[in-house]
């Protein structure tokens, strides 16, 4: 967010000495990990959202889609709460990954460790006595009477039917977000979920961040005034050629590739043998995709418009839908359903802390213009999007100019501003970077330290106060190490709802909250491809309305 790391110091402090000054159940973060007490797989719920430590049984789980956001929940899932007992996947590299986890880089690797690593399984061999493989069809893992409950990260035109399918078959399911491909698929999972009873949560790991809840503290406790704007944005290092979504396919080249160092393998010695040996284990697991029959598994094979600067059109083939689904209308939702759903429900969260029933706020318009500005005709989805928002302060309904305008951005690009949220209210502005920092900052100052006192049960910002502030527990404790993202909170809580069956015990991203959140995602979109402004209408967030956004009716009954 381009603060100077001088700027970036006072913010964190001052953020910490505000924390500090109001220690509620947030006093158990210095002294349970100073005791150690949280280690290994374990998060950090248990202690701050108030869940069991551990079940006793854990939750039998199968996953669906091992790819790269299944490797991340995989790796980020405790065994104290999950027993991951099968996975399905028609890809031979998800399937490899799963149980190696992504060596492709070092911080590939932190995020998905794999399977082996995880149960401190020895071999591929040995992990397959414990996990059942399903690498021909998913609705096999579905039939199977030991899994109780099912993760599914495929790509996004399949949440609907698979979760769908999985209800039916008795599975709780936890999917990744978004939630669907269309609002009308959304109401019909949450429909289903009701009618079977079962658990239904949507991956909006922020919901479980104990960072973001922090923040939400201190809107709640009015230190930064009321919020009258939110600036979010996420822009990414992406440029033609070196292309996060466009994952290499197994084609002639990578063959070439492969051939090439297993050449070099018969002669290489020492340390440059061991890479070459790490990069032939990794190609001969990227090209066994090779032998996949797309089609056969419902991918498509289309041509995209002419290119008018190379004048080629591009033929999209049924396994370069599969391998690079996020470029594709069909298959993906962009960067709104990618990126711009997580930080809109980060917003819609923030102006929901300003109300005293913690309502979820709903944002009545959006303005939006996007385009591929960048690469060329390669693929459908937008480079560079750019959106307003229009969301209700809390005394809108006396006086419909009190809004709060939420602007967002996702850019790919140089990566210049990185991502994150800046929360402006009329005491002062919150900062939240990349996850990992919070920053606060007095009336607009990004130089001046604070000092937070209580004063007639009323937290006070004392903007002309110097010197250092006190130390607080969540703050020092929060930023003396990795910050959990939500991910191992996230699972932690759906498994322990499932255990622990109760009207009040719901996963935080239930279906209404999902709902609203693929509203926002997926109105967007109709804004940037249609040009125009959107009006949001109550029917569309109502499960039990027929109305949606793209004017197609759920199938299911209400």
């Amino acid at each position: 967010m381009n603060l100077t790391p001088e700027q970036k110091a006072i913010g964190k402090e001052n953020f910490q000495a505000a924390i500090g000054s109001e220690l509620t159940r947030r006093e158990f973060l210095q002294g349970s990990l100073a005791a150690g007490m949280v280690s290994g797989g374990a998060g950090l719920g248990a202690y701050y959202f108030g869940y069991d430590k551990r079940l006793n049984n854990p939750v039998r789980v199968g996953v669906i889609g091992t790819g790269d956001e299944g490797g991340v929940l995989m790796g980020a899932h405790n065994p104290e709460f999950v027993n991951i007992v099968a996975i399905a996947d028609i890809r031979p590299y998800s399937i490899h990954r799963a149980f190696h986890g992504d060596q492709s880089s070092e911080n590939a690797y932190r995020a998905r460790p794999g399977l082996m690593q995880k149960y401190g399984w020895t071999t591929e061999d040995e992990a397959r006595r414990h996990v059942k493989v399903y690498d021909k069809d998913y609705r096999d893992l579905l039939k199977d009477p030991d899994i109780e409950a099912v993760i599914i990260a495929l790509p996004l035109h399949l949440h609907a039917p698979v979760a769908i399918e999985a209800l039916e078959h008795g599975k709780h399911v936890l999917t990744e977000k978004l939630m669907a491909h269309s609002v009308h698929q959304c109401k019909d999972m949450a429909r289903v979920a009701r009618r079977t009873g079962l658990h239904l949560a949507t991956g909006h790991q922020r919901h479980y961040s104990i960072l973001y809840d922090n923040a939400v503290q201190t809107i709640r406790w009015g230190l930064i005034g009321r919020i009258h704007h939110i600036r979010a944005q996420w822009h990414r290092g992406n440029l033609p050629g070196h292309d996060s979504w466009q994952q290499p396919l197994p084609d002639e080249k990578m063959k070439n590739t492969l051939e090439r160092y297993r050449r070099e393998l018969e002669t290489a010695t020492g340390a440059r043998r061991d890479a070459v040996a790490k990069r032939v284990r990794i190609l001969e697991a990227q090209y066994a995709d090779a032998a996949i029959d797309a089609a056969a598994h419902g991918y498509q094979s289309y041509t995209l418009p002419t290119d008018p600067i190379s004048g080629t059109a591009h033929q999209v083939t049924p396994l370069e839908e599969l391998i690079r689904w996020r470029l594709f209308l069909r298959t993906g939702g962009g960067l709104m359903a990618e990126l711009g759903s997580h930080q809109l429900d980060a917003a819609s969260i923030f102006i929901s802390a300003m109300r005293e029933d913690g309502k979820k706020v709903h944002p009545l318009s959006v303005s939006a213009v996007g385009g591929r500005h960048l690469f060329p005709v390669d693929r459908e989805v937008e480079d560079h999007v750019y959106c307003a928002f229009e969301f209700p302060a809390p005394d809108y309904d006396r006086d419909p100019e009190k809004k709060v305008v939420v602007t967002y951005s996702s850019i790919n690009g140089n990566g210049f501003g990185g991502y994150g949220e800046v929360v402006m209210g009329t005491k002062g502005t919150l900062i939240l970077e990349r996850e990992r920092d919070v920053m606060i900052f007095p009336s607009g100052s990004a130089s001046t330290k604070v000092k937070v006192s209580k004063k007639e049960d009323e937290l006070v910002l004392d903007t002309s106060a110097s010197g250092d502030p006190a130390a607080a527990a969540v703050g020092s404790a929060a930023t003396a190490g990795p910050v959990s993202r939500g991910y191992t909170e996230e699972i932690e809580h759906w498994a322990w709802c499932i255990r622990n069956p109760d009207p009040a015990n719901r996963p935080k991203c239930h279906p209404e909250v999902a709902l609203a959140d693929a509203i926002i995602a997926l109105t967007s979109n109709i804004a940037i491809r249609e040009k125009r402004r959107v009006d949001f209408k109550p029917e569309w967030f109502n499960i039990d309305s027929d109305e949606t956004p793209e004017g197609v009716p759920p199938s299911q009954p209400a």
